[in-house]
């Protein structure tokens, strides 16, 4: 492989007006097919071939509801009593726009609401049909009535594009603090948003043929500039050090390629594979997430390997800093002891105490997760100054906790006979626990299907919602079905598959991540540790999420207005993203230490080494990450907001916590068994030759055949 990354290297480098091109024309095109074929992106949460999904079909084919038709609320509240007389111009109002439903009192007539329904989906509900919604219903507020509204329609979608800015920013400032140049500071963020506007636009294209979370994007632009840039870094990184050892424009691109390159292609595959192994959880909105953002990464690593060279054979001597133009050699010039290289020492020399105070610290962070609690977002957990979470809490205090959680049972019978089943099956419910109400049954013109509203007594998200729907289906009626549905009992079908799934792909993500390395490091103890570690990570960054998301520790920092469970795709995205970067870092750092043992290097001394050369970058790399990632926390979505925390927060316990002081610390204790391999075992395994070892060799001998064996350097021998 690094022989063939070195010959591209040489080709983008040399015609690089040509490579340019390419990707110019390539943008252009996903530009264009953007613009004409996208589609619209939707928000909801639901898995074919569960109970609620099933009963929601039968609802659209007996009833024609139960659909994807968008829908409102429009809560109506007074210090005094609600009267017909008073709510009749907003409602008249509202009749002029959709179809409006007669208002609903509270009890004590101090609340009342009205449904607003439309005969097309929230996504082709227009802006000015929202506007004209919420003025309908202020006509209300001139009599001196309280008006708020809730439901999809009711939401606006703001694109800010803070987040990605603060992040390359940071970026910015990280990258001319490691390279003291703006030139070399400048090349990976313009070839990691290249990277990120295909991705987006090729994800545009997309929403015109599939069915897309309005998430997708931001999580692919959030992976696509982090990736974007730290492989761009790492490939930056390794040309600069071939100029300084004496070798030319071509060749050191080349090289750079060849060598950090093959580690880039690994490092993207194992993110590109545990992004696409998410379709294992038969989920098609967390697959269809799930590929978007690992072709988001593809393009990054694409764009490294053809692109970077390109553009650095453009810049010529201008990546070096401008002291070290006349001098290249100076770059690798070092006053002092390298960080790394002090710190690796340090870490060595107190190895126990590294280990164990690290083991201590990151347990202590991981205790919550012992608490977390999952579900699907609703307006309970909107900002409380919204309009939304004004209208939930108004709806519960007027109507109780459960009214926002309403179920939907359906029954279905014999032609005829379904009317009756359902006053069974009303009897039966009401008798439940934590049920307030059971409407009386509403049944189809063939009699062969009808349904019940169920209203608990408690909210949408509470275990005791969770136990009376499985209460409900526990039951069984005679001659007919009964199951659950309703938005509701969809989230908590979503969230107890998305639960069921967890623990089969961590398996997976976990044994790829052990075979994976097995084939890079061709040890055993070495990819033991490395997925030990990850697991570290993973459990530090719930730990976080819990104490902050859940129980609203430090949330005023973060600008979290409200806390309640974790969503529900929270857990399986953080293993499969933390999975491939902990990889990268893992990759980087020990590449260079097997490299320096197998030439003969004393465990402690192949450890020292590969920190000295790979602690800059990999910092760098990682303060690159959490800046990127740290930059969504001030998304509004709460996904993306709970997201863009977990992945900044297990970064920097991944990088810093795990890659560069347990992973020195447990190399140093195991010694030379860290890089034991059963013969039998060594003999049948491919060499995937990330560190680029054989090409090194190769370009050795081919100089020496030439009688060129002057022109090698000794540095890179």
């Amino acid at each position: 492989m690094a022989t063939l990354l070195y010959r591209l290297g040489r080709f983008s480098y040399r015609r690089r007006k040509l490579t340019l091109a390419a990707w110019v024309l390539l943008l252009i095109a996903f530009a264009v097919g953007a613009a004409t074929l996208s589609g619209p992106t939707t928000s909801a949460f639901s898995i074919p071939g569960t109970e609620s999904s099933r009963a929601m079909e039968v609802l659209a084919a007996k009833f024609g509801t139960g659909g994807d038709n968008a829908s409102a609320k429009v809560v109506f509240t007074s210090s005094t009593a609600l009267t017909a007389d008073r709510l009749a111009p907003a409602v008249a109002a509202l009749k002029e726009l959709a179809t409006v439903a007669d208002p609903v009192y509270s009890q004590d007539e101090q609340t009342a609401y009205v449904t607003v329904g439309y005969d097309v989906p929230a996504t082709d509900v227009s802006i000015a049909d929202r506007e004209k919604l919420l003025a309908a219903g202020e006509t209300a507020r001139q009599s001196g009535i309280g008006v708020e509204f809730s439901g999809e329609v009711t939401r606006t979608v703001t694109e800010s594009h803070a987040a990605e800015a603060i992040g390359i920013i940071v970026a910015a400032f990280v990258l001319i603090i490691t390279f003291g140049s703006l030139v070399a500071a400048g090349l990976p963020l313009v070839t990691a948003m290249v990277g990120v506007g295909v991705g987006m636009l090729g994800i545009q294209i997309a929403t015109g043929f599939f069915d897309l979370s309005s998430s997708t994007s931001a999580l692919a632009t959030m992976l696509g500039l982090a990736v974007g840039i730290d492989y761009a870094l790492f490939v930056v990184s390794r040309y600069r050090h071939e100029i300084a050892v004496g070798r030319g424009g071509v060749e050191a691109a080349g090289r750079a390629v060849g060598t950090a390159g093959s580690a880039v292609v690994f490092a993207g595959l194992t993110v590109i594979i545990a992004l696409v192994a998410l379709s294992v959880t038969g989920i098609p909105f967390l697959t269809a997430m799930g590929v978007a953002a690992a072709f988001t990464v593809a393009v990054a690593v694409v764009i490294t390997l053809s692109l970077v060279p390109a553009v650095l054979g453009f810049a010529g001597n201008r990546i070096l800093p401008r002291r070290h133009r006349a001098d290249p050699a100076a770059v690798e010039h070092h006053a002092k002891v390298p960080f790394g290289e002090r710190w690796a020492r340090n870490v060595l020399r107190h190895r126990w105490i590294a280990l164990i105070g690290s083991l201590v610290l990151i347990g202590a962070v991981a205790l919550p997760a012992l608490d977390l609690r999952l579900a699907l977002p609703d307006d309970s957990t909107a900002a409380e100054d919204s309009t939304q979470r004004k209208a939930y809490d108004q709806l519960a205090e007027g109507f109780g906790a459960g009214f926002n959680g309403p179920l939907i049972v359906v029954i279905e019978a014999a032609t005829g006979a379904a009317r009756s089943a359902a006053i069974q099956a009303q009897q039966l419910i009401g008798g439940l626990e934590d049920v307030v109400t059971v409407s009386d049954p509403v049944a189809n013109q063939a009699g062969d299907t009808a349904m019940l509203t169920v209203i608990p007594g408690s909210s949408a998200t509470s275990e005791a919602t969770k136990d009376l729907v499985h209460d409900i289906r526990a039951h069984s009626l005679t001659g007919a079905t009964m199951a659950v549905t309703g938005a509701t009992a969809v989230n908590i079908d979503v969230s107890e598959k998305l639960t069921n799934a967890l623990v089969p792909y961590l398996a997976i993500v976990v044994g790829l991540a052990f075979v994976l390395l097995m084939l890079v490091f061709r040890s055993i103890l070495v990819p033991l540790k490395a997925t030990i570690g990850f697991l570290l990570s993973i459990a530090a960054a719930f730990g976080a999420l819990v104490a902050v998301f859940q129980k609203g520790h430090l949330a005023g920092l973060i600008g979290l207005e409200s806390t309640g469970p974790l969503v529900s795709i929270m857990p399986i995205f953080l293993i499969g993203i933390l999975f491939g970067l902990a990889m990268d870092y893992e990759v980087f750092l020990v590449t260079r230490t097997r490299e320096d043992f197998v030439h003969g290097a004393a465990p402690d001394d192949a450890v020292i080494s590969g920190m000295k050369h790979g602690a800059r970058v990999v910092t760098a790399a990682a303060l690159i990450m959490m800046s990127v990632f740290a930059g969504f926390i001030l998304a509004a979505d709460t996904i993306i907001k709970s997201l863009g925390f977990a992945l900044a927060f297990g970064v920097a316990v991944d990088a810093f916590l795990v890659r560069m002081t347990i992973v020195p610390a447990v190399l140093s204790l195991f010694g030379r068994s860290a890089w034991w391999l059963p013969r039998w075992l060594d003999r049948v395994m491919p060499n995937v030759d990330v560190e680029g070892e054989q090409l090194t060799r190769r370009l050795h001998e081919q100089a020496r055949e030439a009688g060129r064996e002057s022109e090698i350097p000794a540095a890179a021998a």
